[in-house]
């Protein structure tokens, strides 16, 4: 099948980027929202931890340092590992704690998508990452 606009195959390699960087606005977001509620989430009663701030930052930090290894392309398959991770706990747990978990189930599933993929794709353009 014949491409339409055979000229923007050239900027095929900034694909990975875009999604990474889109991943990364999305962990920031959450970090957010998480910092922005940490006195109505330290109220949270958690199973077998219990509750308190302390259960609360370093999600807040976990979510922020996936976003930057995201953002700046540094060592995006284990930033991907670990988002899918975060997403996979975001869909299991998004009803039960939705104060919590900012996002709706199914962009915890467009997360989790985008991350498998740039677990397998790569990081693309401007990464500070060893290519594949």
């Amino acid at each position: 099948m014949l491409n339409i606009f055979p000229d923007l195959l050239v900027y095929g390699f900034f694909a990975p980027t875009i999604l990474r960087v889109a991943v990364a606005l999305a962990f920031f977001f959450g970090a957010y929202v998480q910092c922005v509620r940490v006195r109505e989430l330290s109220q949270l009663r958690f199973p077998l931890v219990g509750g308190g701030a302390w259960i609360i930052w370093p999600s807040i930090a976990t979510h922020a340092v996936i976003g930057l290894m995201f953002f700046f392309g540094y060592y995006t398959q284990i930033a991907a590992i670990l988002g899918i991770a975060s997403s996979v706990k975001g869909l299991i747990y998004v009803k039960k704690y939705p104060r919590l978990f900012p996002l709706r189930r199914v962009d915890y599933l467009f997360l989790l998508v985008i991350c498998a993929s740039l677990l397998l794709s790569g990081a693309g353009a401007l990464a500070m990452d060893l290519p594949l």
